[in-house]
C-alpha cells in the first residue's frame, strides 16, 4: 500500500487471506516517496515466490502501475479513497498505457481484489479452488438468512 494510512482498508484482503490460509506480506511501499523500495519490491516480486500483487494507493495512485511496469506477476489495483472520493485514484489506476495491465477493483474495494488474487493462483489448485466455492457458497448462506430476518420486519403496506 501507499502508506500506512491505507492499512484500515486493506485489513479486508488480509483478514481473507488469513481465513483461507493463504501466506502473504503487507509492505507501506510509495511510487513517490520511495521509489527505489518500490524498484526493488517489484523486481524481486517473482524470485520470492509472490504470485499475485494486490497494489491500494489513493489520489496520484501511481503504486500498481509502477509495480506493474517493473514485473511478470499480475498486478490488482486498489483505489483508495483519500481524495475528491476515491475518483483521482480509480481513473489513475484503471487508464493504464498499453502493454502494462493494472487489474482494477472498485474504490476501497480491497476484499474483491483478495478474492480475485485469490482465483488467479487457485487456477492450478483444486485445494484453493475449493476453499473458494465454499467462500461463495456461505455468501449466498448470508442473503439467505437475512432474508429469513427481513421476512420479520413488518410494515402496513408490505406484502412479503
Amino acid at each position: 500500500m501507499g502508506s500506512t494510512s491505507d492499512l484500515p482498508v486493506m485489513e479486508k484482503a488480509a483478514k481473507f487471506f488469513d481465513e483461507m490460509e493463504i501466506p502473504f506480506e503487507i509492505n507501506a511501499l510509495s511510487a513517490h516517496r520511495t521509489p527505489e523500495l518500490v524498484e526493488d519490491f517489484a523486481k524481486k516480486a517473482q524470485s520470492r515466490g509472490i504470485k499475485v500483487i494486490i497494489a491500494a494507493a489513493g489520489m496520484a495512485a501511481h503504486l500498481p502501475g509502477v509495480i506493474a511496469s517493473m514485473t511478470p506477476i499480475p498486478v490488482i489495483g486498489v483505489p483508495i479513497n483519500a481524495s475528491l472520493d476515491g475518483m483521482d485514484a480509480l481513473l489513475a489506476i484503471v487508464q493504464m498505457p498499453p502493454g502494462i495491465p493494472v487489474a482494477t477493483v472498485g474504490i476501497n474495494g480491497s476484499l474483491n481484489a483478495a478474492i480475485l488474487a485469490l482465483q488467479m493462483i487457485a487456477t492450478g489448485d483444486e485445494a484453493l479452488q475449493q476453499k473458494l466455492v465454499n467462500y461463495k457458497e456461505g455468501l449466498k448462506s448470508k442473503i439467505a438468512k437475512a432474508n429469513e430476518e427481513l421476512s420479520s420486519v413488518k410494515y402496513n403496506f408490505k406484502t412479503n
